[in-house]
């Protein structure tokens, strides 16, 4: 599964791998691919720096990247507490009393949430660029978009490749304008955030519209021939997220959860603001239902609704609060249905993209190689 870009990132498969784990990142750049670890999460520079160390160890000299989440246009001055305080008392309610409703406990006194979505902030976004950039990565992906003009000026000064996210052929234009190096063209069917142009006519779309640009299929790609589909359609490579995500190298904190994800279908998900303010593909719960109640307060703008859901999302996995355990994931859950390690995905990734090949040479007339 070689490509222009694959060669030219010295990977043997232009498969790229995004996840927040650091151990299913590392495992998917031995196993040939390009990790990609998410930084959303990180909110303390030592902790990223800790993980982007071992990263560092179990990589093999192997290239890998990083996924950051910064709007494009530089915002200075606002800190964490001045957009907390722009969250209505009345949705704080709602918030207490759906957790009430299902019996979810508090935390221990003292104990600080371990779920905050605040690496979309200026300030704690530059911050993991300034740690990030101590390491030898090789993309900087961005999961809003383009970067700020001056993150990608610092990305290329340090011979760092950038990728964005773009949903529609317009947003992929304004991408090559900024200077991206790579497209990510995400379809409705992926995990977290998505438009509403499904990946069958999104992929083409893009490839048209930025050639000879390289664009990364993603959305409802989890198999060899998915990957075939992918790159029949124009695209050097895919990206994929929710896959990963029942790897045994993953790290949920959570068998609740992981039993949901084996258990789900592809119908089993939902595009709900309920997470971050943006419409995102998750698990389809009573806690996202409750938000898109339209009997309920409605939820917040980003970045206002992923701080006031902060803490109860971190309560609900900790307990384990069946009802409302959820996660962001593509509808490809619905193929995920064992535990397997990353090079066993790997392993039927390439086994499905030979049975595609082989089958589209015989419809041509040649023989498989």
């Amino acid at each position: 599964m070689e490509t222009e870009l694959s060669k030219k990132l010295g990977v043997e498969h232009a498969i790229f791998g995004f996840t927040p784990f650091p151990a299913v990142a590392a495992a998917i750049t031995r196993a040939g691919g390009f990790g990609v670890l998410g930084a959303v999460r990180y909110t303390a520079p030592d902790d990223l720096a800790r993980d982007l160390d071992w990263m560092q160890e179990h990589t093999d000299g192997k290239p890998y990247g990083l996924d950051v989440v910064m709007p494009a246009k530089k915002v200075e001055g606002v800190t964490e507490a001045d957009v907390e305080a722009m969250i209505p008392a009345g949705h704080r309610q709602f918030v207490q009393d759906t957790l009430a409703k299902h019996g979810v406990p508090e935390l221990a006194e003292g104990e600080a949430s371990g779920w905050r979505i605040t690496g979309w902030m200026e300030e704690v976004a530059r911050n993991q660029l300034d740690v990030a950039f101590d390491y030898p990565i090789k993309l900087l992906a961005n999961a809003l978009g383009s970067p700020p003009a001056d993150v990608v000026r610092r990305a290329h000064d340090r011979g760092v490749l950038v990728a964005a996210l773009a949903g529609s052929a317009k947003h992929a234009r304004h991408h090559a304008e900024a200077g991206i190096d790579i497209v990510v063209a995400q379809g409705y069917e992926a995990g977290g955030h998505t438009g509403e142009i499904a990946s069958m006519v999104l992929v083409p779309d893009v490839v048209d519209a930025v050639g000879p640009l390289p664009v990364l299929a993603a959305g409802g790609i989890g198999s060899g021939e998915q990957i075939a589909a992918g790159l029949a359609l124009g695209a050097q490579g895919v990206w994929l997220g929710s896959l990963w995500l029942t790897a045994e190298e993953a790290d949920l904190h959570s068998s609740a959860l992981t039993r949901k994800l084996l258990a789900a279908g592809s119908g089993d998900t939902v595009r709900s603001r309920a997470l971050t303010g943006k419409p995102a593909r998750q698990l389809r719960t009573e806690w996202t239902d409750a938000w898109d109640d339209p009997a309920g307060p409605g939820t917040l703008p980003m970045p206002l609704q992923g701080l006031l859901v902060a803490e109860a999302v971190s309560r609900i996995q900790k307990y384990e609060t069946g009802a409302l355990l959820g996660t962001p994931v593509g509808q490809i859950v619905g193929r995920m249905n064992s535990e397997r390690s990353v090079q066993a995905v790997f392993d039927d990734l390439t086994r499905g993209f030979e049975r595609a090949v082989d089958r589209i040479n015989r419809i041509a007339g040649r023989s498989a190689s």
